[in-house]
């Protein structure tokens, strides 16, 4: 006679073979049902394993609560039921957590799909990076919700945290604001994220210009944005930097941009060369796209003309590429067939002028406006009331200085 031990691994074994070949059974039914469609492999490797984990949990569920020899356990009939209640628990939680297992395999299932009819890799997909970055939003909230509710569901299997949760459901208004206070900035980004998506104001694989800084959207989260630099750096900025901060998006309309060559040359420099050499680059060059490769002369100052060169490429990358070929070419062309033509900076060297004998002994006779002639004293008279000088010999005595009288005060002096 077989002992309660042995029933029970007994029964164990049973219910993990039946389990097994029931999922076995599913998947196969599922795989014949699905074997036309594009989709249906993808769905089997995604709900495989979780739904595999379910029936078997349930499946030991059974067979633990109806065969677990309780008796040799030790103990009387109230640890008995002490012992069912914590095998209802575990397989309760253990089911919960298989459930959320399988919900979020089908939510990545279902974004794969998705993401799977709207490539990034050509060269329109605007529309193909919009839905991608929702897409993969979207699987972000939806799996953050289905772990919450997890987590609450097993949390729930506890009476004392279902006591709690009635407490706790009483306050929500004190408890939401207490939370929204502590957590405003965690807030604010999640849903400045979510602004950022459904408003398109941001997207994967945008090419944008933040911070200063010139780089590809890598990935956007729900609190950050990874910006992959030209020259391989991550650069990471919260969600709240792009709704409150301007920034460049070079490729939200589309990828095409114009760019600037800008050269500084001499006066002799011919612009219709120019213009027709800058025609032969452009046109043996794939970079370029065809729509503008215009050349203006925009500033003529300072003894150097400077001209412009506008060229157009079908993205960012390829822009640059284009813009140093032009450079290296046409300066290339300018050193090669007008050497004449290089900037070059013009000095004049003179030697000082000597200083005439009539400017170094006669500076001070020199006429002023109000001084040195007849005319500018009496233009300074006029200004100042001042008594004409009278030269000559007013006296009479033949000598042409003028007779001084001495005031009473000098007279007392003198004596």
């Amino acid at each position: 006679m077989l002992g309660p031990w042995m029933v029970f691994a007994i029964a164990v074994l049973i219910a993990l073979a039946a389990g097994l070949v029931l999922s076995l059974i599913v998947s196969g039914v599922v795989g014949l049902a699905l074997r036309k469609r594009s989709w249906g492999s993808s769905f089997v490797r995604h709900s495989r394993r979780p739904f595999r984990t379910i029936v078997l949990i349930i499946a030991l569920w059974i067979a633990v609560d109806q065969y677990f020899p309780l008796g040799l356990a030790g103990g009387d009939s109230a640890d008995n039921a002490a012992w069912d209640v914590v095998i209802d628990r575990v397989a309760a939680i253990g089911s919960i957590a298989a459930a959320a297992w399988l919900l979020i395999e089908l939510v990545r299932f279902a974004t794969e799909m998705a993401l799977g009819h709207y490539r990034i890799d050509v060269p329109d997909n605007r529309v193909a990076r919009r839905i991608r970055t929702q897409v993969l939003i979207l699987r972000r909230v939806a799996m953050v919700i289905i772990v919450v509710l997890a987590i609450g569901a097993a949390l729930l299997t506890f009476p004392s945290i279902q006591a709690f949760g009635a407490s706790v459901l009483a306050s929500a208004g004190i408890a939401s604001i207490v939370a929204g206070l502590a957590a405003q900035s965690v807030l604010a980004n999640m849903f400045a994220g979510i602004q950022l998506v459904f408003s398109e104001a941001l997207r994967v694989d945008d090419v944008i210009v933040a911070d200063g800084q010139w780089g590809r959207v890598g990935e956007i989260t729900l609190s950050y944005v990874v910006l992959d630099l030209w020259d391989d750096r991550r650069l990471i900025l919260p969600c709240t930097y792009f709704t409150t901060t301007p920034f460049e998006n070079w490729t939200r309309k589309g990828s095409e941009l114009l760019g600037a060559v800008e050269l500084d040359v001499d006066w002799r420099i011919s612009t219709a060369r120019m213009r027709e050499h800058l025609q032969r680059v452009v046109g043996e060059t794939e970079l370029w796209d065809g729509r503008t490769a215009v050349l203006q002369v925009t500033e003529a100052t300072g003894g150097l003309v400077r001209v412009r060169i506008l060229v157009t490429a079908a993205n960012a990358g390829t822009l640059f590429d284009l813009r140093c070929l032009v450079r290296e070419e046409m300066v290339a062309w300018v050193r090669r067939t007008n050497p004449d033509a290089l900037p070059v900076q013009r000095i004049l060297v003179t030697q000082p002028a000597e200083a005439t004998e009539a400017e170094s002994t006669n500076t001070g006779a020199a006429e002023g406006l109000f001084s040195g002639s007849a005319q500018g004293d009496a233009r300074a008279a006029q200004y100042t009331n001042a008594i004409p000088v009278q030269d000559g010999d007013p006296d009479g005595d033949g000598d042409e200085e003028p007779a001084r009288q001495e005031s009473p005060r000098q007279e007392k002096s003198a004596r």
